[in-house]
């Protein structure tokens, strides 16, 4: 007679193991089927320029506090020279006016007026004091210009002041542009090291041809704007190939606006430090068609990038970090207007 025997439940521990085991493969190709597609370089380098251009507006702002940071700087030493000068000045007055109290006391006492001025608190003398026809024509003179020796020191005093407050100020507007600057060229190379090697090697390449590929441009024979500033273009000429470095006015590195003060000191004329304010270095020249060589043009709404107008369309610049000083095409970028320096 043949056995009937009841078959094993499945092991609860198993079915468990195994339920898990699909619901996980099934969850993994449900994620696999909607996972974003890898970052094409494109889209890397498109954000990695746009971050380039954030780090480019911050380094201008960085330039124009460094620059007022140097002014604000002379004029504080300045100040404070004369402040030191002017204490000395009303210290000397005092110890005149001293010695003709000591006059007076000698030869039978002093003057009440003088008794006031040389009282614990002197300074308030030289507000409060109303009787002056009382003195002699020598103390009168004295006292008024002790009197005006310290109305210029207070003046002085708080200019000073002042200036040193806004040196502050412009201290830490400094130190936020730079850190901002260091914080966009930071996001834009942990975009780049995101890449694989074959997508890195290929930015590279791409970077490597546009510096080749406009080192021998045709700039046709458009004329100079003028002798100057065909001196500045032909020496920017010879920066071609030089890395573009934030904050940098050369001479073997630079940034945008550090290029163009750079080869227009090496024609003998001295233009501002930031592409804001070469904006306004000369007569601006808004139709593209009158632009001349060695005429600056100043690109985008906020005026953060400038270069040389080199002719037949095309601008000499340092375009931006990664890159070298090169030639390009003007329409690469938002015209804004020319400046003949």
């Amino acid at each position: 007679m043949a056995s009937h025997r009841r078959s094993k439940p499945a092991n609860r521990t198993r079915v468990t193991v195994l339920t898990a085991t699909a619901a996980a493969a099934v969850a993994l190709s449900s994620q696999a089927a909607h996972a974003a597609p890898a970052q094409t370089v494109k889209d890397a380098k498109a954000k990695v320029d746009s971050l380039y251009t954030q780090a480019e507006q911050a380094t201008e702002k960085y330039d124009g506090a460094n620059e007022k940071l140097k002014d604000l700087q002379k004029e504080t030493g300045t100040l404070q020279d004369q402040v030191a000068r002017s204490q000395q000045h009303l210290n000397e007055l005092r110890d005149n006016l001293g010695t003709i109290a000591a006059s007076q006391y000698r030869s039978g006492g002093i003057d009440p007026s003088l008794q006031l001025f040389f009282s614990s608190n002197p300074d308030n003398y030289l507000d409060q004091a109303s009787s002056m026809d009382q003195l002699s024509a020598m103390q009168m003179n004295s006292l008024t210009q002790l009197q005006d020796a310290k109305r210029t020191l207070d003046q002085q005093r708080s200019e000073a002041t002042s200036k040193l407050t806004e040196l502050q100020s412009t201290r830490t507007e400094l130190s936020k542009r730079k850190n901002e600057a260091k914080d966009k060229l930071a996001q834009a190379r942990q975009i780049l090291n995101s890449l694989t090697a074959q997508q890195r090697a290929q930015v590279a390449q791409d970077e490597a041809r546009a510096n080749r590929s406009t080192s021998r441009p045709d700039l046709g024979d458009t004329p100079a704007a003028s002798a100057r500033a065909k001196a500045a273009f032909s020496a920017a000429q010879t920066r071609v190939g030089m890395p573009y470095v934030y904050g940098a006015t050369g001479p073997g590195s630079f940034d945008c606006s550090g290029l163009t003060q750079w080869a227009y000191n090496q024609a003998g004329v001295s233009i501002p430090r930031t592409s804001q304010e070469q904006a306004n270095a000369g007569t601006r020249i808004y139709s593209q068609s009158q632009l001349r060589v060695g005429d600056l043009i100043i690109f985008y709404g906020d005026y953060h990038h400038v270069g040389f107008y080199a002719g037949n369309g095309m601008v000499l610049h340092a375009p931006k970090p990664g890159a070298s000083v090169r030639y390009e095409a003007m329409s690469d970028m938002t015209f804004e207007f020319g400046v003949r320096i």
